[in-house]
This record gives C-alpha cells, structure tokens and sequence, in this order.
C-alpha cells in the first residue's frame, strides 16, 4: 500500500494575496478559480488555497497552537529570505534585518494570511 501526498490546502480570506505570495516563493504555474486558486510546481504535491472568508491566522510562536505549518529547506537562506518578504512574508523570528545572522539555519515566517512556514538551510 502507498500513500501519497497529493495537495496541501491552506485557507485565507484574500485569495490573490496568499496565492500570489506562495507563487512567488515556489514557483510553477497558478490556475485561479472563484473559491479555489491551484499552485503546481515540479516535485511538490499541489498546494490549493481556498477561500475562507472568516479566517484568523493562528497567533503562534507568541501563543496558543499554529494549527499547521510547513517546513522549506533552501541553499540560500539569505536569498530565501528576502524572496519571502519581498512577496509578503513576515518574519516571526528573527523579527528584523539586525538579527539575520544569528538564525543562519532556521527563519519562521507568517505567509500574508498568517500561516507560519520556516526556511532551513540545507
């Protein structure tokens, strides 16, 4: 028996800019949909994000849980870094530039619906 994974689906009240967001750190191609925008790109299962008007993101690391996250490794964390923000990531921790280079592994971020993700220095 296999199992696989075939889609990660993220929900956020804004579909344009959380797709858009994740388009911009992964790549591929982007089909939009009224309530469903699909994001394929080589070697990763497809990642839907689907609208949820009442959507609050989760408050974690400062509390409560993050109900999901995923984990991206990366060759250039610095690069990484600035490909993340510029397309609307916030930085959980590290939260700015003067502490860069004391997380030279592991950077948590928030996608623009407040999902958290970290990139890992491979």
């Amino acid at each position: 028996m296999a199992v696989n994974l075939a889609a990660i689906i993220i929900d956020a009240a804004d579909l344009d800019a959380e797709s858009g967001f994740w388009h911009a750190l992964l790549g591929g191609s982007l089909m939009k949909a009224e309530h469903h925008h699909f994001l394929r790109a080589d070697g990763l299962p497809a990642v839907v994000i689907q609208r949820a008007p009442d959507h609050v993101p989760p408050a974690w690391p400062s509390s409560g849980t993050q109900q999901m996250h995923v984990d991206l490794t990366t060759d250039d964390l610095d690069a990484s870094d600035r490909t993340a923000t510029t397309a609307g990531a916030r930085r959980l921790q590290p939260v700015d530039d003067a502490d860069l280079a004391a997380h030279q592994t592991n950077r948590i971020y928030a996608s623009p619906a407040g999902h958290p993700f970290c990139l890992r220095a491979t």
